[in-house]
């Protein structure tokens, strides 16, 4: 008599949530946009799934997708930088941490920049800081309203020096002249968004939006401690807190996001006309 293997339940068919430690079906969370059904934690989120979520269907057109990072200063660490580089291009199918480009938000016409925590936190070297500067630019000389979604949780990426660094200032500038156009940025903070990115252009939108329970900051808590030995208050560096003292304008769940930034577009558009 022949026996019947035992299939079992296929591997990666369920998942625990981060926070509530629930067990969800992987599917009802993808179709959610990683937003846990049982408690509304938000999960990370990569670029092109933001891109599905935000912008009409097959409206993205990317932009700058030939510029790609090298290893300027022959870094080493753990692993060398450039095969740190090598491994995470390999692991995510991008270049480097941003994603940008033009699209339609329910119908209007925006450009919107990505950076994606899953390419080495999402930190800011030299690839990041030129595909924004390039884009913010572009939206100013289409006179479109500039959208950019921060997931930097490692700050300016230390692999690259001062060439990392420098791209607060050059984002900063390009955002100063978007501005000085007369155009409308929006930044939209997801957690986590820290270091030089929240020190520079992740804090500089005419309207700051953030999702529930980010983390957004320049130095960790743990950082603070080690360095000065300061208790820092409860929830200190998200997004409530943030709002609570004027840092953030809003609070936006992530199903409301895409209709949020298209009535605030509108809105601008009629204020200013």
């Amino acid at each position: 008599m022949s026996t019947r293997p035992n299939r079992g339940v296929p591997e990666g068919l369920w998942m625990p949530c981060p926070k509530c430690k629930a067990t969800l079906y992987r599917k009802d969370v993808q179709a959610k946009f990683n937003v846990c059904p049982e408690c509304g934690h938000h999960m990370p989120l990569s670029a092109r799934e933001r891109v599905r979520q935000l912008l009409d269907e097959d409206s993205f057109e990317e932009w700058f997708t030939d510029i790609k990072p090298c290893d300027p200063l022959g870094f080493v660490d753990r692993i060398p930088y450039s095969k740190r580089l090598v491994d995470e291009q390999r692991k995510t199918g991008m270049n480097d941490a941003a994603t940008v480009g033009k699209g339609f938000i329910r119908g209007r016409s925006v450009v919107l920049c990505i950076t994606d925590f899953q390419f080495m936190a999402g930190s800011m070297g030299s690839v990041v800081g030129e595909k924004l500067t390039r884009a913010i630019e572009e939206a100013t000389r289409l006179q479109l309203p500039l959208i950019i979604v921060s997931g930097s949780g490692g700050g300016a990426r230390m692999q690259e020096g001062i060439l990392s660094l420098m791209q607060m200032a050059k984002v900063s500038g390009a955002i100063s002249r978007h501005d000085a156009a007369g155009c409308l940025y929006i930044a939209v903070l997801t957690h986590p968004t820290m270091g030089g990115v929240a020190a520079s252009w992740a804090l500089q939108g005419d309207i700051t939006l953030a999702e529930p329970a980010a983390m957004i900051g320049f130095a960790g808590a743990r950082t603070i401690w080690n360095t000065v030995r300061i208790e820092l208050p409860e929830g200190f560096q998200t997004s409530e807190f943030l709002l609570e003292h004027g840092f953030v304008d809003r609070i936006v769940h992530r199903h409301d996001l895409r209709t949020e930034l298209a009535s605030l577009v509108d809105y601008c558009e009629k204020s200013q006309s």
